[in-house]
């Protein structure tokens, strides 16, 4: 009888067991990294999580009255330049596979660095790295304009995601006017707009160039841009310095035509041209505005403004060409009316060159900033490569990043391009690693143009296991929430300097988020807003748990 009672017993614990274990709460499956996002519509695929060491319940957390301090801003980024196969992709032929793994390396290169943000050049003349309504595929991305790559995902919502994956902001880096590379137009694609717009083109030099001068034009990448920012988790549309073309010796831009026929009473052909390109940047900053106010419209020009022998105003510099007077682009008037959220002006000086000091630039750059931030673009593609000796010191880039540091209005640096620190001066990359990138930092933020309220995030409930830790949120998040930076310590005290964690939620009113297991006395989150606002930083005392 009592051997009966005992073997009843038996059967009934394991049959709780079984069945507190099918219980168990699911959540999103992980990706490689882990850092998985659980949506409320349950549209992402689940699993349920091994029932061993789970707490039985949720534990609800309140936060503590603990304040950690203020994350430090500066903007590092990186150029990939995509055109002619610079950084990446490596080949156009590559499979697809392939051109994935290696844009990964990029990434976690310069992740590692504590770089916090790529520049991505997603159209390079005329073309896209996207499916595109207006362009056809880029011959860099897949071998062939016009030719769809070989992938089961768009690319460019594939790179935005392994980007910000890893904490990394995504600069949609386009070219507006540029329209070829060469004179090979038998090699364009059908839907290219020099065979759907002749009319709209110019040819310069060895190029082809969309005309600045024509509505027509201005409208076409006003359409550009829109489909990009509507259609993509962007953090930025990116410029560089090509507006009108570098000039030519002995050679005239051929707008004389548009400029009849469109030119204001008196006014000169200069001054028309940069009216055309003052027209463009601030439609175009509406337009972004009016689509997703929250995402950046920067530009990175030429590093002079203007010469001092041309305008008291200008820098004490001698170069040949200058943005207003050659390339027809009055950045100091964008800045001063607000109609960029960024200038990096592109200083590919040395500290003490002879005609354009790096030094006096990036003092000239700092008076001049209009309360626009202002970044430096440095040039570690001349390390060992240059003409100028003062390229042969591998700590000349660590000389500028510190000297743009003492500059009130300068607020960070980006370097062309990727693969000069990566394949070739990794000495370098190591030298700004050690002295100047040491640790993490968060981007500079925005402030919106109207008043934003946000609702702040309530966690409910932290349960851990030896591989992860699940977050789970009261309510949805607010969409306005753009990330989390998650860290944990087992004192208080060191939580500042832990690893960071993030995980992107981009407005997908997520309720729960999962990170590596932290598995730690105490944990902190910050929530980051689209602006780049810490929204709240909450630090919980979480039910640590030795796991086997």
């Amino acid at each position: 009888m009592n051997r009966n009672f005992r073997f009843l017993t038996y059967i009934l614990l394991f049959s709780s067991i079984f069945y507190a274990c099918k219980s168990s709460e699911k959540v999103s499956q992980g990706s490689n990294n882990s850092k998985n996002i659980e949506l409320p519509n349950g549209e992402t695929p689940s699993t349920n999580f091994p029932s061993k060491g789970l707490p039985s319940t949720p534990v609800t957390l309140p936060p503590l009255s603990y304040s950690m301090p203020e994350m430090p801003r500066e903007f590092r980024g990186v150029w990939i330049a995509t055109v002619a196969n610079i950084d990446w992709p490596i080949s156009g032929a590559d499979s697809w596979e392939k051109k994935k793994a290696d844009f990964i390396k990029l990434l976690d290169y310069y992740k590692g660095l504590n770089f916090n943000a790529v520049i991505v050049q997603v159209r390079a003349a005329g073309d896209a790295f996207y499916p595109s309504n207006y362009s056809p595929w880029s011959k860099y991305l897949t071998g062939k304009q016009g030719q769809a790559p070989q992938s089961p995902e768009n690319p460019l919502t594939w790179m935005i995601k392994e980007a910000h994956d890893r904490g990394l902001e995504f600069h949609a880096w386009l070219n507006p006017y540029r329209a070829t590379m060469d004179l090979k137009t038998e090699e364009l694609s059908p839907n290219h707009d020099f065979n759907q717009h002749r009319d709209w083109m110019l040819k310069y030099g060895s190029k082809w160039y969309y005309d600045p001068g024509l509505p027509e034009v201005k409208n076409h990448l006003l359409a550009i841009i829109k489909e990009v920012v509507a259609n993509y988790d962007i953090d930025a549309i990116h410029f560089d310095d090509y507006f009108y073309p570098y000039k030519e010796p002995r050679l005239d831009f051929p707008d004389k035509a548009s400029y009849n026929k469109y030119k204001k009473s008196g006014q000169s052909i200069d001054d028309w041209r940069r009216q055309n390109v003052n027209d463009l940047i601030f439609a175009l900053n509406n337009t972004i505005k009016a689509t997703k106010p929250w995402v950046q419209f920067g530009i990175s020009p030429f590093g002079v403004w203007r010469n001092q022998d041309k305008d008291p105003k200008g820098s004490p510099t001698q170069a040949g060409q200058t943005n207003y007077d050659d390339l027809y682009a009055d950045v100091l008037l964008w800045m001063k009316n607000g109609w960029v959220d960024y200038m990096l002006p592109q200083l590919y000086w040395s500290m003490d060159h002879p005609l354009a000091s790096y030094i006096k630039l990036a003092d000239w750059w700092s008076n001049n900033s209009y309360n626009t931030n202002v970044y430096i673009g440095n040039g570690p593609y001349k390390v060992r490569a240059d003409s100028d000796k003062a390229w042969e010191n591998p700590n000349e880039i660590t000389q500028q990043i510190n000297y743009t540091r003492t500059l009130p209005n300068i607020e960070g640096n980006a370097f062309f391009s990727a693969k000069s620190l990566f394949l070739k001066n990794q000495d370098v990359a190591k030298i700004v690693n050690d002295q100047v990138y040491d640790t993490p930092t968060l981007p500079p933020f925005f402030q919106p143009k109207s008043t934003s309220i946000i609702e702040n995030p309530v966690v409910l409930s932290v349960e851990t296991n030896s591989k992860w830790t699940k977050i789970q949120m009261e309510n949805p998040l607010d969409p306005a929430i753009r990330y989390a930076m998650v860290q944990g310590a087992d004192q208080l005290n060191n939580l500042s300097t832990a690893e960071i964690h993030t995980v992107w939620v981009g407005g997908t009113r997520a309720r729960g988020l999962e990170v590596s297991s932290l598995n730690t006395n105490y944990l902190a989150i910050r929530w980051i807003d689209h602006f780049g606002r810490i929204v709240q930083t909450q630090v919980f005392q979480t039910p640590k748990k030795s796991k086997p």
